[in-house]
This record gives C-alpha cells, structure tokens and sequence, in this order.
C-alpha cells in the first residue's frame, strides 16, 4: 500500500550480489516487469524511474556491499503509481531531503521524485542493520487522468 492508500496488487521482487552487474540486472528486470503489467517504457514516467532505479542499486553497490553482499530489489505497481525499492544491509540511512543539494546519485533521485509528484522514504530494518530507499511516482496527471502510455 502507498502513502496515498493505494494497494499496490503487481508486485516483483529480486536478490543480486552486491556488484556492478546488478545495475543492469535490476534495469533489465524492471523493463521486463512493466511490459508484464502493460506499462509501456515509452510512458512518461518510466524512463525518470528506470534512471532512479539505476541511482539506487548503483549507490548500494558503491557504499554497502561490503557490508551487504546482497541487495533487494522490489518492484510494484497499482493503477495510479509505481514503486521501487533498494534494500542492503549497509545501516546508513542517508537524509533524502538534504540531497536536494547534491550532485549526481541521491541529489539526482530526489530532483527526479520531486518533479514527478512522487515520493521517497527510507525504512530501516527492524534490527537498524540496514535499510531500505522506497520511492513511489503517480502513474496519473495531477488532474486524474491516466498518463499517455504511448
């Protein structure tokens, strides 16, 4: 379920090793997913996703895989939105907001989350062991109506 209340009823979930081939990995598995769920990569949301994707697993390759040599990769979507999610075992929990000022990586994520009306929440394990980086961008105009799936 989303911030919004909204249940998320397709749902993908993936386990790489820590290790520069899982940016690819986890791209490749999204684009399969959406076109699954009927989400065509031409609509407007999903190149903006697949970049965030991209930043995430990315950052848990460059800061947590020594201390997490695997990552979780989550995929979901409901009618109105879609949500990505990066877990490791890494236990920082980086201050989303403050990477607004920021170049590249997280700073990208959040200017890309902000433009799209879309949210970022970052979850730590029950055990503070590690966490995870939830991001959840609307499928819809700000009027309601669906997107163009081009």
């Amino acid at each position: 379920m989303t911030a919004h209340g909204e249940v998320l009823t397709r749902r993908h979930v993936l386990t790489l090793p820590t290790e520069p081939s899982a940016v690819r990995i986890a791209r490749e598995t999204a684009e399969h997913a959406l076109a699954e769920w009927g989400i065509g990569l031409s609509h407007p949301t999903v190149g903006p996703a697949l970049l965030i994707l991209g930043e995430l697993v990315t950052n848990s390759v460059r800061h947590a895989a020594a201390v997490s040599p695997q990552m979780t990769v989550v995929y979901a979507a409901g009618s109105d939105c879609l949500a990505l999610a990066v877990h490791d075992r890494h236990p920082y929990q980086p201050p989303l907001r403050c990477m607004l000022t920021g170049d590249g990586g997280l700073g990208t994520v959040m200017e890309l989350v902000l433009a799209l009306s879309g949210t970022a929440v970052v979850r730590a394990d029950a055990d503070g062991g590690g966490k995870s980086i939830w991001i959840t961008l609307p499928l819809r105009t700000t009027a309601g109506r669906p997107l163009s799936n081009g």
